[in-house]
């Protein structure tokens, strides 16, 4: 069936030639595709030069992929009937390598001839010195001479096994989308882009992108179909951001806090222990311009471990209490929101300011004096959990929300504090995850941000070192050396699910080995974990503080704000099992006194090449900005900032680790689009404003934070 022209991308999926409503029902269930557009946004992962096929003998260790052309032998099912696996040997005139499979294997048993000739495509694995390809891409060679693949960049789709079942394999779906690109018209794709845009980057069409996309004859028409679909997507992206922060500063009212009276003065010119570094003020006069502009603050402050952001949130608050309102911090752990609350209590003690610490063990009549006094306004600053989200938490007049180590937070949790005011309070949250600029302005393009770039000085940097379990004996010695000094250490575990058996079999095989080489009396050893009750977390922590345990076991509970100046060592078990990003955080929790500090990287002798250059980066660098650009590249930034469940991330062609100047310059051009046409109102930006209303109904808030 053939509708009308303008309604062809609209059209039900079912009536694509070759779907039918079996194959529909698979698409939908399996890829989301419901209609003719969404095929078409079903871009290829990767293509295939038919002109480059590989000799075994040339696979090592560097190759990411390889496309192999020989016979199949030796196909069999080996192992038990709780893990099987297919095996198959490909030779060439040079050598052979193994064809595994571990899944699908009766379908793709079916598809196997002995001695056939077949085209494999996969990423080679090496395993006690040979190579073999793990679920590879297979196919008979007959297809390299049909006349339609032969010699050009070949579309590869992703599929899954219920797809497969269907016969929509890559090359089924290939025939499915030839279909749909030969009933394309222009007018199916009109442009809504700006000429002025399309005309400065030379971009091209949005129909010959599309069909490029798909169908590419040469590299340079799939560079510039890759080029114009990745920066419109990315200009959509920013477009939508900064009208989001365009109407947040029309709309959003905020308090004006006049004022910088006794409070911030007294605690300026009387209690600051140090000279603020440069980077500390700049943020406060961004914040001071915020408080005093009449429209909510809603700004991100940035800043490695130790640089000093939790100064910075105490003088924004003690801004609030000039201005006769009330201020609260909430932060993500028990652990963390105690130890703001003792090292702010400090700090303000000779102010009389009062400050409450709300979190789930604070219960019966203390929980009860703590809510009465912050609804009669008598309680000024409240620093908390989760707790501070309660329903029965209420405040007189909240000014001012600060949220620290915001990742860690949903975005509704969020919105619960910040609303518990008739007039929406000023919003600031900090994270300790330095964030690549690219990831920042996706994530948080709506937020002004700020970051301190810059460590108090006196810090020391910290010397890291990889060291392989083999070198256990000498690593121990270490310690020993430096508890002789009076210092102290911390060794962590990678406990990252807390239900996790085998990790908390780790922890406590580690500390009962810990404990047999550091013996009491000489040695004391403690441990902290996530299982642990927080009366229990909280005593242990406080007996490391005093100095009274040298040696404390500890899961990533400790990865954030914990403070202990005379902790110098920081030994990271299985550090292959973490992200670079919390590799980082951890390596923050030293440093923080006059010595010398280490963090000692403990791995297995056998590590793939992302560890390698995980360890690599730690050992070359302690800017915790460089180390995130590089988590970036390696994980992706789903991966990063916990997002790629959540939909945040879901790019359809554009990439924020390999994109970054696409990004910038699509963010440039959104940003020259509103200031001169705020509501897209000129003539030249009707066809983007009405893309814009239609995708708005389907599209979620996406970098909403407060």
């Amino acid at each position: 069936m053939r509708v009308t022209q303008s309604h062809y991308l609209n059209s039900p999926i079912e009536y694509l030639k070759g779907v039918g409503t079996q194959r529909a029902d698979t698409l939908k269930k399996e890829l989301h595709v419901f209609t003719f557009n969404d095929l078409l946004h079903h871009l290829p992962f990767r293509y295939i030069d038919r002109t480059k096929i590989y000799l075994i003998k040339d696979i090592n260790e560097d190759t990411q992929y390889v496309q192999l052309k020989g016979r199949l032998q030796g196909i069999k099912v080996v192992g038990n009937a709780h893990q099987k696996r297919l095996t198959a040997f490909l030779k060439d005139s040079s050598g052979e390598v193994e064809l595994v499979w571990f899944k699908g294997i009766p379908w793709v048993q079916k598809i196997l001839r002995e001695n056939a000739e077949y085209l494999v495509f996969g990423k080679p694995n090496l395993f006690k010195r040979h190579f073999s390809l793990a679920h590879p891409e297979i196919e008979p060679s007959e297809a390299e001479s049909d006349s339609q693949t032969a010699g050009i960049l070949q579309p590869v789709y992703s599929s899954t096994e219920n797809l497969k079942r269907k016969n929509l394999e890559s090359k089924g779906i290939l025939k499915l989308i030839t279909s749909l690109v030969a009933g394309l018209t222009k007018n199916d794709l009109p442009e809504f882009l700006p000429d002025n845009i399309i005309a400065k980057y030379r971009l091209t069409s949005r129909f010959n992108a599309f069909k490029q996309i798909h169908f590419p004859e040469t590299e340079k028409q799939l560079a510039e179909a890759k080029n114009r679909l990745k920066f419109e997507e990315l200009f959509i992206l920013q477009l939508s951001l900064l009208q989001m922060k365009q109407f947040r500063k029309v709309n959003y009212k905020g308090f004006v806090f006049k004022h910088l009276g006794n409070y911030f003065n007294s605690f300026f010119k009387e209690v600051l222990p140090f000279e603020l570094t440069n980077a500390q003020k700049k943020v406060l006069k961004e914040i001071r311009s915020d408080l005093l502009s009449g429209r909510q603050m809603n700004r991100l402050l940035q800043g490695d471990v130790g640089s000093g952001k939790t100064i910075v949130a105490l003088m924004c608050m003690l801004m609030a209490l000039d201005n006769n309102f009330q201020a609260c911090l909430m932060a993500p752990t028990e652990i963390l929101a105690q130890q703001h609350f003792q090292n702010i209590s400090k700090l303000v003690a000779k102010l009389n300011i009062s400050i409450g610490l709300l979190t789930s063990s604070v219960k019966g009549k203390e929980r009860k004096e703590i809510l009465n006094k912050l609804e009669t306004g008598e309680l000024q600053l409240l620093i908390g959990t989760h707790a501070l989200i309660e329903d029965t938490v209420k405040f007189q007049h909240l000014g001012l929300v600060i949220i620290d180590e915001q990742h860690r937070f949903g975005v509704e949790q969020r919105g619960k504090l910040w609303r518990k005011n008739e007039q929406n309070p000023h919003v600031l949250v900090m994270t300790a995850t330095p964030i690549p600029r690219t990831l920042a302005m996706t994530l948080y393009g709506e937020l002004d941000v700020s970051v301190i770039d810059e460590l108090p000085p006196g810090r020391k940097p910290i010397q890291t070192i990889h060291r392989f379990d083999s070198s256990r004996l000498a690593v121990f010695g270490f310690i020993r050396e430096q508890i002789a000094l009076g210092r102290q250490i911390y060794i962590v575990y990678p406990l990252i699910e807390e239900s996790e058996k085998l990790d908390y079999k780790d922890l406590m095989d580690g500390y009962e080995s810990i404990s047999r080489e550091f013996p009491l009396p000489n040695y004391k050893v403690g441990i902290v974990h996530g299982r642990m009750n927080a009366e229990d977390k909280s005593k242990e922590m406080e007996r490391f503080k005093k100095g009274d345990t040298n040696i404390l076991v500890a899961t990533t509970v400790i990865e954030v704000g914990v403070d202990v100046p005379n902790a110098s060592v920081m030994i990271i078990e299985s550090a292959e099992r973490f992200g670079l990003s919390q590799l980082h955080q951890l390596r923050g929790r030293v440093g923080r006194g006059a010595e010398k500090s280490y963090c000692i990287l403990m791995t297995g002798n056998k590590l793939s090449s992302d560890a390698r250059e995980r360890m690599k980066t730690m050992v070359m660098t302690n800017d915790g900005f460089i180390i995130a650009e590089k988590d970036l590249q390696l994980r992706g930034p789903g991966d990063i900032q916990g997002t790629q469940q959540s939909g945040i991330l879901n790019f359809i062609i554009a990439d924020l680790a390999k994109d970054q100047r696409i990004l910038e310059v699509a963010r440039t051009e959104a940003e020259l689009l509103l200031n001169d046409d705020p509501l897209l109102d000129k003539s030249s930006n009707q066809a983007l404003k009405n893309f814009l209303a239609r995708r708005k109904d389907g599209s979620k808030m996406w970098s909403r934070i407060s």
